[in-house]
This record gives C-alpha cells, structure tokens and sequence, in this order.
C-alpha cells in the first residue's frame, strides 16, 4: 500500500482546497519544492502534483514549479494532474521527468483521447476518476456529469492505462475518512490499480486500506491531514508496509 504525498499547486503555492472548492483554500508554503523535499525526507516513493489552476483554465500553469521539483529529486517518482489535454502537454512533462501524466476532464469529455494517449505514451497515462454518488465529476469538480464511475473505470482498463485515481469528492480535504466502500466496489470491477484519494485522516483510515487492498486498492493519496499534523507520513507508510508484508 503506497501512500503518496499531494501538492496541490495554486499561483505557485502549496494549498490544499476544502471538496474542490478554489475559494477555500489553505496556503501551507510557498515553497513547493521545500515541500516536496519534506516528504522525500519523510520516506515517500511517490508524490501526487496538482495544477489547480492548470485543472480550470485548461491548460497547465505551474508547469515550471513541476518541472524544477522533478529535477531537484531525480529518484522520485511523480504523478502529475491538471490542464492536462494535448500530447504536447504530456510530453513536455515526461520530457522534464514526471513518470505519470493523470488525465481527469479530457478524459470524460473526449474519451478517445485516452486511447491515443495511451498508444503514444505507453506506461504513462493514469486516469483520474472524481465521483458524487457513483457519478463523475469534470472541471475541478464543478460539473457533475451522467457518466457511471464503475462504466467509465472499465473503458479506460481497456484503453490500456496503468492505473486509476479514484476520489470521493464529498470527503476529500474533509478529513472524514476514507469511502472504502465505493473505493473497493471500483477496484473489484478492473484488474489494474486503484489509487484512492480523498479523505485520509488516521492510521485507523491506513488499516482499513490495507484491510481492502485484496480488491485491488494499491495506493492512497494524502493531503490536509499530513499537513495539519493529524498524520505522520512516515509512520503511516511505515504502518502499511507492516501490514502489507503481514498479508503476504
């Protein structure tokens, strides 16, 4: 179970947003890059950016500040979301030494984008899947489409995507929990990973992951709760390499 560490990125600081809402946001730095270096220092393998305002205009924003953070920390892995929808976008950040390129809204809106992303981008593309009630969500949340998750999750297995990110928009930054229910009735339906998001607050939340991993829930995104206090990166990830093993 990877637990990875979110930036969420906003006129070049580091906030994080209360249920996608750009007007409720708490600024934690800004410095980002330092950011990152904290949770490198705290023992992650993986760190989940955001371009916020890449997400609603469109088109990336702070594509500069992601690009000095992959190259001040070579060895770490990172997924990046947000305004991403050409492959020239893609490719500029592979180019810079991003490892994931998360496709959200242009993947509802133009599904056949996925496919050929997916050709051109072998082992690159996820897919962010933000769902109220089953149904995704587009637009940094603002849109709630009829699109089913569990339908839209099937499609982009089949389009060959390496993994998904699964949130729950009515829980995330809001420090209720994990939606282990949904989280894991998605994962069951596809063979690749799930990555949830939206909602980590305790180590109790990290057990009940690790409980769940079976149906295919490989990671989970952190956010406000590393930030506030009320979750040690290091002794969760610590936690569920423990239990991990124990289940092996």
């Amino acid at each position: 179970m990877l637990l990875i560490p979110a930036i969420d990125l906003k006129e070049g600081k580091c906030v994080r947003l209360r249920q996608g809402d750009m007007n409720d946001e708490t600024v934690f730095s800004d410095d980002p890059i330092a950011m990152a270096g904290r949770w490198v220092e705290a023992g992650t393998r993986r760190l989940h950016i955001v371009d916020l305002n890449g997400a609603t205009r469109g088109i990336p924003v702070n594509a500069d500040i992601i690009g000095r953070i992959a190259e001040t920390y070579p060895d770490l892995e990172i997924q990046v979301g947000g305004g991403i929808r050409t492959f020239e976008v893609i490719q500029t950040y592979l180019d810079v030494g991003v490892d994931y390129v998360i496709i959200g809204t242009q993947a509802v809106r133009a599904p056949h984008f996925v496919d050929d992303a997916c050709l051109e981008f072998p082992g690159h593309i996820i897919v962010g899947l933000d769902a109220k009630d089953g149904k995704v969500a587009t637009d940094g949340w603002s849109k709630l489409s009829r699109h089913d998750a569990i339908d839209m999750a099937k499609r982009f297995e089949d389009a060959g995507v390496e993994a998904l990110i699964f949130t729950d928009i009515g829980r995330d930054g809001m420090m209720r929990g994990v939606n282990i229910e949904a989280t894991s009735a998605l994962a069951r339906e596809v063979k690749i990973p799930v990555i949830a998001s939206g909602g980590v607050s305790s180590l109790d939340d990290v057990r009940n992951l690790c409980a769940a991993a079976d149906s295919g829930i490989a990671g989970a995104i952190v956010g406000r709760a590393i930030y506030e206090g009320s979750l040690d990166l290091r002794e969760a990830q610590t936690l569920a390499d423990k239990l991990t093993e124990e289940s092996a």
